[in-house]
Parts: structure tokens; C-alpha cells; sequence
């Protein structure tokens, strides 16, 4: 089978349907899969669930899903970037599952692994906790957190080969290889595009298993918060 497609546009064709949840890798604006953002954008799919770790900001990454209304609920930890989204969650137009950061990545990793939920200590006593079904282990408390999956998963990785075996850089591998292997099915842009083979597969993050199709994309790569010091 062949994973390889010319373009985002044509890696997302028959994918996207009203109402689906779609997980979205990257770390703040870092390792976020823009191409397919963009193409999912273009779609015009509505009513979508987003699992990210952060919104995007208000005109780059998943901000641009958030510009047209095509989101209805974020499961996040950290949205503190995006006016966009502040002013639709507080109007009541969008919906909010905040999650401690640690947290959303173990569940989005264990519905990868099939796991249906775990107990944590995270979030004990607040109202993180509220509705969730508490148990005590050795004279500590814990909470059920239930795992993640997602109709469809876009990844961006470094470089990756035709069959979908990925390399993740630094940061960019926060977030990037769980959500791969949570979706139903799995689309990654990458920065360089290999042939089979090419790869050393004692440094592949991500095996070609999890991936269903790939695509060569071009990056803006933007920073999120430019720091600079005065010389």
C-alpha cells in the first residue's frame, strides 16, 4: 500500500466527517502538523473535537480551526495564547476538558496501548476531580482518568520514510508519537521524506505501523513567544 500523497489536501480525502474528534500534535507552536491543519481547515468539517495539548494562537495553528467556528470542544491543558478561544469558551460557544498536562499525555498514551483508564493523584481535591470516581492504594487517594482516542490523528515529524517509520525532533516529541498511535487513523507531515530503508531503525520514535498516510510538507515553523536580550 502506498502511504505517500502529493499533498495535505489529498492526505485528508475521505477522512473528515461533521462531528469527529481529530488529536493534533505539538507542544505549543512547536511540532504543530501545519499543512494538515490548514488542509482541515479547507475541509469545512464542523462540530469537531480537538484533543491537543495547547489551542494554537488566534491566526496559526489550531487557532485557524477556532477562527471559523469549526471546533465545538477542546480537550487541552494549556490555551493561555489564544484570544480567539478565550472569548468563544466564555460565551458559552465552546466547549473545555481541561486536563493537568501530565495527565492528557498519559491518557492520549494509553488509549494508544488500549488502555481504558488508569488512577492518578493528579488533580486530588480539585475540581479536576469532581464527577470522577476516587480509590485509595496504600492510604493514598487517586482519581480514574479514562484514555483517548480519536477518529483521526495529524503528526508532524522531522523525517520519515515511505512506509511511515517517523523521527521526531527535541520538543517536537512531547506529544507527537502518542497521539500517533491513538487515532483510528493516522496522517504525518514530515520535513524530509525518505525512501524505505534510508532511516537507522535504532533512532525511529515512531514505527510505520501506527502511520496510514505521510505527506512532504513546507513549514513556517513560528515562534510562540519571541525572548530576545538587548545587546
Amino acid at each position: 500500500m502506498n502511504k505517500v500523497f502529493p499533498t495535505a489536501t489529498a492526505a485528508l480525502e475521505g477522512l473528515t466527517f461533521d462531528g469527529m474528534t481529530v488529536m493534533a500534535g505539538g507542544f505549543g507552536l512547536c511540532g504543530i502538523p501545519e499543512n494538515l491543519i490548514i488542509a482541515l481547515r479547507d475541509t469545512g468539517v464542523k462540530d469537531v473535537t480537538a484533543i491537543s495539548n495547547n489551542a494554537g494562537v488566534d491566526d496559526f495553528g489550531l487557532g485557524l480551526l477556532l477562527q471559523t467556528r469549526q471546533i465545538k470542544k477542546m480537550v487541552s491543558s494549556y490555551v493561555g495564547e489564544n484570544e480567539t478561544f478565550a472569548k468563544q469558551y466564555l460565551s458559552g460557544e465552546l466547549e473545555l476538558e481541561f486536563n493537568p498536562q501530565g495527565t492528557l499525555a498519559e491518557r492520549i498514551r494509553a488509549g494508544g496501548a488500549g488502555i481504558p483508564g488508569f488512577y492518578t493523584k493528579t488533580g486530588v481535591g480539585t475540581l479536576i476531580a469532581e464527577g470522577k470516581e476516587h480509590k485509595d492504594f496504600n492510604g493514598e487517594t487517586y482519581i480514574l482518568e479514562t484514555g483517548l482516542t480519536a477518529d483521526l490523528s495529524i503528526v508532524k515529524a522531522w523525517k520519515g520514510d515511505t512506509e511511515g517509520n517517523l523521527i521526531f525532533r527535541k520538543t517536537a516529541r512531547n506529544f507527537n508519537p502518542m497521539i500517533a498511535t491513538a487515532g483510528k487513523v493516522t496522517v504525518v507531515e514530515v520535513e524530509e521524506l525518505v525512501e524505505t530503508g534510508e532511516l537507522d531503525p535504532d533512532q525511529i520514535h515512531t514505527p510505520g505501523i501506527f502511520v496510514d498516510r505521510i505527506v512532504k510538507g513546507t513549514f513556517e515553523k513560528r515562534i510562540e513567544q519571541r525572548t530576545i536580550r538587548e545587546a
